[in-house]
């Protein structure tokens, strides 16, 4: 498999898994007026302060959370471009192209200010400048998958669990859900086929009772 078809066949999976997660929390979730925009620049805004953007005092990026932050803005970015109307396999082309693009910017605050600003200016998703961020915290579109689809199962986990209802636990045996999937995420094998479904059982069995 091509390089390209491997990138496509990727980016087409976190399309569907993106329509299935979004319909699990409404049906109608396209009529319903979403502000997918909002929630990228706002999650930019979060990003920033995990990167470190304050001359006055010393600061460490988080690179960790930083990439946990560009896969949550993937999440709201795949959402507009379903919103478009375009079929799957057009929005799969359009991005397998603009992910593996870059332009020449080297500072990450000014590509994290690129992303935010195409989401406010004209409430769209710059799949660009979300490449940029990528490439300057050195995630590839294969860790972007492997994170993608962690995040995507324990966002169904969470449903499955209460989560809308408000009795999901998010604090299991002394660590948040997020921190206990980034721990089995990376004990398993990303190119299995059946990797969501291993991720999801073995986030059942680490649940709290």
């Amino acid at each position: 498999m091509s390089e390209r078809s491997a990138a496509q066949n990727q980016i087409k999976q976190m399309l569907t898994m993106q329509d299935a997660m979004n319909s699990r929390v409404s049906d109608t979730w396209r009529e319903n007026g979403y502000e997918w925009y909002r929630a990228i620049w706002v999650e930019c805004a979060e990003m920033l302060d995990h990167h470190g953007w304050k001359w006055w005092k010393h600061q460490e990026i988080d690179v960790a959370q930083v990439q946990l932050e560009l896969v949550d803005i993937f999440h709201f970015g795949l959402s507009l471009r379903l919103m478009t109307g375009a079929t799957v396999d057009s929005i799969t082309d359009t991005l397998a192209t603009e992910l593996t693009q870059s332009s020449n910017e080297s500072d990450f605050k000014i590509a994290l200010e690129n992303l935010a600003a195409a989401a406010v200016s004209n409430k769209s998703f710059d799949a660009i400048a979300l490449a940029d961020c990528m490439r300057l915290m050195n995630m590839d579109l294969n860790e972007l998958f492997r994170q993608y689809v962690g995040k995507n199962t324990l966002n169904f986990f969470r449903q499955d669990h209460g989560y809308k209802e408000g009795s999901y636990i998010k604090i299991w045996h002394g660590e948040e859900d997020n921190e206990v999937l980034a721990n089995l995420v990376n004990s398993l094998d990303a190119s299995a086929s059946d990797f969501q479904q291993q991720l999801y059982a073995a986030l059942e069995e680490k649940y709290p009772s």
